[in-house]
């Protein structure tokens, strides 16, 4: 009885930080994607060119991609649970500030602050699900935080939107500074007492550059052959004479697609193993690129073929995510954060790749390209694994001798 009691208790508890967790990301994400739809909004009202508000998106992702690794790096020293609710507080007072910024400079520092903030959110996270997470549902629940990531894209960003257009765009920001508060007592609640990992923890094994350019390779590259479609999808299909509403069935499709993807995913990663997940994830996408330029092509079943495209190229994530995890575990925030970066670095490239490979050959090269892409990103991962095959007997070697 007190057996099924605990058992019961324990998975309350699992649930619960599940739940809080992905409404953390689904607000986080939804400040992310909500400023650049907005961009006209904030332009008319501060009287800017559009180019210029757009620094409003470039702070804060240049802020996130700088500011994850430190603070990832505080997190494992100082307390995952402790960083995760102090950046809440912080990204709250920064979206309420957003609201009440009277001029474009003020805005463009509480941007500042939110990019930072959203750095320590996410990875303290992150790290704080995979640690309590059993071995074998590690990557599934790791991916289900990440889907209220991609939540936020499909019903987050419409929301805010829809407040935007009918109350103006500071109420946005407002309602997500609103709702980040209850959200950091939620959080201080739920990991008031940290998961400790449920597998032995490894040594602490320093970050050193070499070591992360190796292991952080594969996001970047996967991320930059991702974003690299994904950026100029609209522009590309408007190009090929698709209307609006196609386009929006389309965008409709992709995100069903990395949704799908990313529970699948987390689902491969745990019954194969992350190595397998990863391989199949880039060549799938990969090869399902090459079968949307031929849907492009002969204009036949594009919606089809950008879904299998998004769901192939997410079940990259949780995958990766779990690799990370299980390499590092005494320095799991620092390198999730460091991921995070390395994912954001990507999708920088990965527009400026695209933005270049449609001005030379329109976007059925820059299909070819991010295909190119993936495939460099699949012999970076198996480089990756190569070496970590190398170095771990010598590490149980050295375990044994001492």
């Amino acid at each position: 009885m007190q057996s099924a009691k605990k058992n019961s208790s324990a998975a309350a508890t699992a649930f619960d930080q599940l739940a809080v967790a992905w409404l953390t990301m689904f607000v986080v994400g939804s400040d992310l994607f909500l400023v650049s739809p907005l961009l006209p909004l904030i332009a008319a009202d501060y009287q800017l060119p559009p180019a210029e508000a757009g620094w409003s998106v470039t702070v804060f992702a240049v802020t996130y991609m700088l500011s994850a690794p430190l603070l990832g790096h505080i997190a494992d020293r100082v307390g995952r649970a402790r960083v995760l609710t102090c950046s809440l507080c912080v990204f709250a007072a920064a979206n309420l500030s957003t609201a009440l910024a009277g001029n474009f400079a003020w805005l463009l520092i509480t941007r500042i602050a939110a990019g930072a903030a959203a750095a320590g959110v996410s990875p303290s996270l992150y790290a704080l699900v995979g640690a309590g997470a059993p071995p074998e549902r590690r990557a599934s629940r790791l991916a289900i935080v990440v889907s209220g990531l991609l939540m936020s894209l499909s019903l987050g960003t419409p929301a805010g939107l829809l407040t935007a257009a009918w109350f103006g765009w500071p109420a946005a920001f407002f309602v997500l500074g609103a709702l980040s508060l209850p959200l950091a007592w939620a959080n201080h609640r739920i990991w008031l007492h940290p998961p400790t990992p449920v597998a032995r923890a490894a040594p602490v094994e320093r970050l050193a550059p070499t070591l992360l350019a190796a292991r952080l390779a594969p996001t970047v590259l996967w991320s930059a052959a991702l974003y690299s479609v994904y950026t100029y999808l609209g522009e590309g299909l408007s190009a090929s004479g698709y209307s609006i509403e196609e386009i929006a069935r389309v965008v409709l499709l992709y995100g069903g697609g990395a949704m799908a993807g990313t529970l699948l995913g987390g689902r491969i990663a745990d019954r194969l193993g992350s190595q397998p997940a990863i391989s199949m994830s880039l060549l799938g996408f990969c090869s399902s690129l090459l079968l949307l330029l031929i849907a492009l092509r002969s204009e036949l079943l594009v919606s089809c073929a950008f879904g299998l495209a998004s769901l192939s190229a997410q079940l990259f994530f949780p995958a990766q995510q779990l690799k990370l995890a299980n390499q590092f575990p005494s320095s799991r925030a620092a390198i999730l954060a460091w991921n995070n970066s390395a994912l954001f670095l990507g999708i920088s490239l990965g527009s400026l790749i695209g933005g270049q490979a449609i001005g030379r050959g329109g976007y059925d090269f820059d299909v070819v390209i991010a295909a190119t892409v993936a495939i460099v990103g699949w012999i970076s991962h198996h480089d990756g694994r190569r070496q970590t095959e190398i170095t771990l007997p010598h590490r149980r070697f050295r375990a044994r001798a001492s």
